[in-house]
């Protein structure tokens, strides 16, 4: 049986891949930052993983399922969270959020494996991967400790549990890079936030005429 035989109603096999950009980088990266930035210019639609799973309705029955795992200790299966993100998809696309003839997808946070990009190949047309690059880890265990004692969630603060973020990205995530290999722009984090934006966008705008048409 295909790995797609969940995608909702709304992905037909007449339907047109969704144009895609991809942020990936390791936790305190800036991906979610700049991908909810790009997200604010027209003809662009962010979706964050994160808040997919933070609008999980634990009463439909998706959420069910997402419960039968978690309250066992097991890790959800790359379909099953795949088949949250398209219905989630599906709601913006029905609620008039997303216009997928008109908009390009920005991506932060999924596929957080290669299981979950082998999956999503027949849903998404990806234009560009941008690869938010920080080889100094001090740095990203700092930035992800001021994150969490500013959202109080002391538990996240601690360096232990940081290095362990870190390691689960090189070993899950990064890996999603050579998927994408053809796709991938790498770009400097350590820079100001600003600095990083201006190199996505220069990337965007120069590959314009290969992926998207941008109207005034």
């Amino acid at each position: 049986m295909p790995l797609v035989w969940f995608i909702p109603s709304i992905i037909g096999p007449f339907m047109t891949r969704y144009s895609t950009y991809l942020f990936i980088g390791s936790p305190g990266s800036g991906k979610g930052t700049q991908g909810k930035v790009l997200g604010t210019v027209p003809q662009f639609f962010h979706c964050a993983c994160g808040d997919v799973f933070r609008a999980l309705d634990t009463r439909s029955g998706i959420g069910q399922k997402f419960i039968e795992y978690s309250s066992h200790g097991l890790l959800v299966p790359d379909d099953l969270t795949v088949e949250l993100w398209c219905t989630r998809i599906e709601a913006q696309v029905r609620a008039g959020e997303f216009k997928p003839d008109i908009d390009a997808l920005v991506l932060d946070g999924i596929p957080r494996n290669i299981g979950q990009a082998k999956i999503m190949d027949d849903l998404i047309d990806v234009k560009q991967v941008f690869h938010l690059f920080c080889p100094n880890w001090e740095e990203l265990v700092q930035r992800l400790q001021k994150r969490a004692l500013k959202d109080n969630r002391l538990d996240d603060a601690n360096e232990e549990v940081i290095h362990k973020r870190l390691a689960t990205y090189e070993a899950e995530t990064k890996p999603v890079l050579e998927h994408y290999k053809d796709f991938v722009a790498t770009i400097d984090a350590l820079q100001p936030p600003v600095k990083v934006l201006q190199d996505i966008l220069d990337v965007i705008w120069a590959s314009r005429s290969k992926s998207l048409v941008f109207n005034a």
